[in-house]
């Protein structure tokens, strides 16, 4: 004969059918926080906006950037355009990697002409760093310099400047200015010559040491960049910043420009920067993993498994004791 529950029995069942589905659900959720822990971080880091910041080179200032400062900052972007030093690039790279350490969430890094040499120190121990962008620049590796790179590859640049001795706290050295009579043909040769001129007056000399100092890091090797071009450049040549582009595997764009392409051509400049800036996620040259890697969040969801696991143990070892006890 059918066994029927004594009076009561039913309230017990039914008590028992909740508590084992309080530890389905419990599981469940237990299950699902760190999916949704997960979720949060990345719509968070994808609508992030980084801090551009722009890295003027020899012979310049950060007002070399202004065309370029003022679209992006037209697109909400916030910019820091600091001095360069242009004292060596010992000197300049640690006083650059300085003012990132001061900012917060992710970095472009954009550096031109001598300023590439400088930012690809920089960034070489800040995980903030996510694109870095050359803008007719150069772009070192390990034991090279400006001055090793343009010896393989010419340009008039070295018939365009003059030494000049400098002290300075007890330290003398030798600075490197731009002739103003070459600074047109040479540097700036699709502005106006007034412009040119200007920049003659007001331009910054450079330490030679800022070009005979040699590489110690590259972080384009590990750090995903972009390049522009100038194929009208007479200060770098277009053959190089080629090769150095090809070389590190850069987002490659040319333009019919001087060496000053931010200032002559601050459109193109911007857009390659809203390029690097908009990157989805931007690959990176794969590292050989070595020891044990240590996954927290996966060791979180096993925890949570294990606690699960249990949770709805003791619920279906409970219900079985009731549903028995229920029984005639």
């Amino acid at each position: 004969m059918p066994a029927f529950p004594v009076p009561g029995s039913r309230s017990r069942i039914h008590r028992a059918h909740v508590m084992a589905a309080g530890c389905a659900v419990a599981l469940s959720t237990v299950l699902a926080a760190p999916v949704a822990a997960d979720a949060g971080k990345t719509t968070t880091t994808a609508t992030t906006k980084p801090t551009i910041v722009l890295v003027h080179g020899a012979f310049a200032d950060a007002s070399s950037w202004n065309g370029v400062v003022e679209r992006l900052e037209r697109r909400g972007y916030t910019v820091i355009a600091p001095a360069n030093p242009l004292r060596g690039l010992y000197t300049d790279s640690t006083y650059i990697a300085s003012v990132l350490d001061s900012i917060k969430g992710p970095i472009v890094l954009a550096g031109h002409s001598y300023g590439g040499a400088v930012i690809s120190t920089a960034a070489a121990a800040n995980p903030r760093v996510k694109s870095l962008v050359y803008v007719s620049a150069l772009m070192p590796d390990v034991g090279e310099s400006g001055m090793s790179l343009g010896a393989k590859y010419p340009s008039e640049l070295g018939t365009a400047t003059k030494s000049v001795p400098y002290r300075a706290g007890g330290v003398s050295g030798t600075d490197l200015y731009l002739k103003p009579d070459r600074i047109h043909a040479v540097f700036a040769a699709d502005l106006p010559v007034n412009t040119a001129r200007v920049m003659a007056v007001t331009q910054r000399p450079a330490a030679t040491t800022a070009f005979s100092e040699t590489a110690k890091v590259a972080a384009w090797k590990h750090i995903p960049s972009w390049f522009l071009v100038a194929k009208q450049d007479k200060t770098i040549n277009p053959d190089q910043e080629r090769f150095e582009a090809k070389r590190a595997g850069s987002h490659t764009v040319e333009i019919n420009s001087s060496h000053v392409a931010m200032v002559s051509h601050p459109d193109a400049v911007t857009a390659l920067l809203l390029q690097a800036a908009t990157a989805a996620d931007p690959a990176r040259p794969a590292l050989a993993a070595t020891g044990t890697t240590h996954d927290a969040r996966a060791e979180t969801a096993l925890a949570g498994i294990a606690a699960g696991t249990l949770i709805a143990g003791t619920g279906a070892i409970l219900l079985g004791r009731r549903l028995r006890r229920s029984r005639p």
